[in-house]
């Protein structure tokens, strides 16, 4: 049995600063009488107050990697699942045990943990939770449960959002990022961003570019021959003559897979075509924009009868990264490596120094010039943040 011990975590603060009006008495009209002023008694917030709290957590070993603010459970009152959706105020947990989908809403002590992430859970998440008659009485409006404890992720896709981090989906194997060819047309460099994101959430990368019935597929054979290169599967798709969905398909075929890409792009579609008997919803691209129309709109882990899981996300109109130093951007890009050590300077950023090697590999055209342009983008970018 685990050892156990008490430690201290922090809260979020639910009081900030209240700003003291000044100057009040100058704002009263020389003929009010002293008397006449009406004097009240008010409890005035001093500022912003640290909140803390005692709570029991196991002890861990070297490997067991758990988040130090997570509190232990006891299996023998509690359950283990998986998030398969999330919503506003709750979210579907799927039990290991007997299959069952459980409407769970997530305890107030998780809720309330200092965290830099958007939501302390997330689709696809491995959670512990409580059955209502289970609960104690700090958590309230729970219809069928309550989420006490989430697992340590891996295989995690994120993006920055509002300065915070957006866990986009959890506990997955590889991503297809679907990008458009028309309508809307390609962005090269969000497929850059696109697959530093992966690098950094440790997830398999899977580029697909679709709606190739509406170009000429040979005019982006060079395109999918530079990333084939950089060891990136790259699949031209159609849903409507059908090209490269058996492909698709068997990439997919039991695996922890993620769909992600810009609103528009055909995501769902994709899915539906892969395996007809989902249903998912579609829509049209606006022709007044040529943007993407939000048709799905949470994440939701699906199961494939042919083996595997799929989550279908809502599309993204940006995709920043988050969390991410200057000096990690040129981990992103593989073809950097050989020629790195190679510059005359160690910390050398490779934008603006003499007898750089990267910048000697693209004249000579061993590094593509749009890959570098998506490294100065990103490195500027992050730098200005």
């Amino acid at each position: 049995m685990a050892k156990k011990k008490k430690i201290r975590v922090d809260l979020r603060k639910n009081r900030n600063t209240k700003p003291r009006e000044r100057d009040w008495e100058k704002k009263l009209d020389d003929t009010v009488a002293e008397d006449q002023i009406v004097a009240k008694e008010s409890v005035r917030a001093r500022g912003e107050l640290s909140r803390r709290r005692t709570i029991i957590q196991e002890e861990q070993s070297g490997e067991d990697n758990l988040p130090s603010e997570m509190p232990a459970v006891d299996p023998s009152n509690a359950r283990s699942g998986r998030v398969l959706r999330m919503y506003r105020d709750a979210c579907i947990v799927q039990a290991d045990d007997d299959g069952r989908e459980y409407r769970c809403v997530i305890r107030w002590l998780l809720r309330s943990l200092t965290t830099n992430e958007r939501t302390i859970v997330t689709t696809g998440d491995r959670v512990w939770f409580k059955p209502v008659e289970q609960l104690s009485g700090d958590v309230e409006g729970a219809p069928e449960g309550a989420i006490v404890r989430v697992e340590p992720r891996k295989g995690v896709l994120t993006r920055a959002s509002r300065k915070r981090e957006h866990v986009l989906v959890a506990n997955v194997d590889q991503v297809v990022f679907v990008l458009s060819l028309r309508e809307p047309d390609l962005k090269p460099h969000l497929i850059d961003r696109f697959l530093a994101s992966a690098i950094k959430g440790e997830i398999r990368p899977i580029l697909c570019l679709n709606k190739a019935d509406l170009v000429e597929p040979i005019e982006f054979i060079p395109l999918v021959g530079m990333y084939s290169q950089l060891g990136v599967p790259t699949i031209l798709t159609s849903t409507v003559t059908g090209l490269g969905i058996d492909e698709l398909r068997d990439r997919l075929r039991d695996r922890q897979t993620v769909f992600s890409g810009q609103s528009g792009v055909g995501k769902s579609s994709l899915l539906n075509a892969v395996e007809p008997e989902l249903g998912l919803r579609v829509r049209e691209v606006s022709e007044v924009n040529q943007k993407g129309q939000h048709t799905t709109t949470t994440a939701e882990l699906i199961r494939l009868k042919f083996g595997g899981w799929v989550v279908d996300t809502p599309g993204v109109r940006q995709f920043q990264l988050f969390d991410t130093l200057p000096e990690e951007v040129e981990g992103f890009f593989a073809e950097f490596r050989p020629f790195v050590p190679l510059c005359a300077f160690p910390d050398c950023t490779h934008i603006h120094e003499q007898r750089c090697a990267i910048k000697r590999a693209v004249y000579r055209r061993q590094i593509s010039y749009d890959r570098y342009t998506s490294y100065l983008g990103m490195f500027q970018g992050i730098h200005n943040d």
